[in-house]
């Protein structure tokens, strides 16, 4: 995989002023005291107004394809490359050098990058407005705030319409697809839109690889995710499932160093985690927390989601029997 890349270093090394121009975006206009406006060259939309750049604290957002994040998260969504690519190529840039990224193809140690396009799901072209204050979510213990972080909120038209739908963004943060969960026992319990890969990507990831950290918890469902983050855990993310796909395991191990299990207590959890350990022996450090059996994640309130992650002796370590 070429190496440990190191993504702090990067970021403090390569200013997002830059790598901006490296790519040729030079149309940015000041405004305020430091974010720079225009353009944005990563979907070429034709607002003037969508992509900021904060070139102080080296981070932008668009706010039409929604994404956003450091140099590295820029690099990945303009080479459609996982963030490890990117890291790998911006690993290798010097800070005086005047050769673009995108005629870059060497990462560490003089290997090619690989520039096929990996499968991804297509960024939506529309936001659904959104109820986020509806008693169900109120009824699952989701509080305003994390409704709000999430945008998740009741959809009364559409193919969403008599669900909560959840919105899915893809690693460079962009709106990809809604997930609908039916909130008056109707099947199926949770729709997802015709042709959305969900072994594609974790949700909630372009949200914590930017949290911070080493460490990341992967749970199943999007509710679980959402109650271990209102918890206090911002790095959670959900496989949407109960399976690690390759794709998913290879966002995890481009970003994080160390993986916590926390899957349901039943038996489809239970041989998941068995298996996800596995396959992630060696990439990285990953151990798991066994729930009691029946019990899931969204079913726990903020006081035993932390009692819990801080309770070594339900740990299963990589190798246990």
């Amino acid at each position: 995989m070429g190496g440990w890349v190191s993504f702090a270093e990067i970021k403090r090394r390569i200013p997002l002023e830059q790598v901006l121009r490296s790519y040729g975006v030079d149309w940015l206009r000041r405004s305020g005291v430091d974010p720079y406006r225009g353009r944005c060259p990563i979907h070429r939309g034709q607002s003037k107004q969508a992509f900021h750049a904060n070139l102080k604290r080296g981070i932008f957002h668009c706010f039409a394809c929604g994404a956003g994040g450091s140099v590295v998260d820029f690099v990945a969504a303009m080479e459609g490359s996982s963030i490890r690519e990117a890291g790998l190529r911006l690993q290798g840039y010097r800070k005086d050098s005047s050769t673009s990224l995108a005629a870059t193809a060497t990462g560490c140690r003089g290997r090619k990058l690989l520039t096929k396009k990996r499968r991804v799901n297509p960024p939506l072209s529309f936001a659904l407005q959104l109820d986020r204050r509806h008693p169900y979510l109120e009824q699952r213990g989701i509080e305003g705030a994390t409704a709000d972080h999430f945008g998740v909120g009741y959809c009364g038209h559409g193919l969403m319409s008599g669900r909560i739908a959840i919105p899915i963004h893809d690693d460079a943060g962009r709106l990809v697809a809604y997930c609908g969960r039916a909130v008056d026992g109707g099947e199926p319990r949770y729709r997802f839109p015709a042709g959305f890969q969900k072994s594609l990507g974790l949700f909630h990831y372009d949200r914590a690889r930017v949290a911070g950290g080493d460490q990341v918890i992967v749970v199943e469902g999007f509710f679980d995710c959402m109650r271990v983050y209102q918890a206090g855990f911002p790095c959670v993310v959900a496989l949407m499932g109960a399976r690690l796909a390759p794709a998913q395991q290879a966002l995890l191990t481009a970003r994080f160093r160390q993986v916590m299990l926390q899957l349901d207590g039943d038996t489809t959890g239970r041989a998941a985690t068995r298996q996800i350990l596995g396959d992630l022996t060696g990439p990285c450090s990953v151990a798991a927390l066994l729930l009691p059996f029946g019990a899931q994640p969204d079913q726990m309130n903020a006081e035993e989601i932390q009692l819990f992650l801080a309770g070594k002796e339900r740990r299963l370590a990589i190798g246990a029997s």
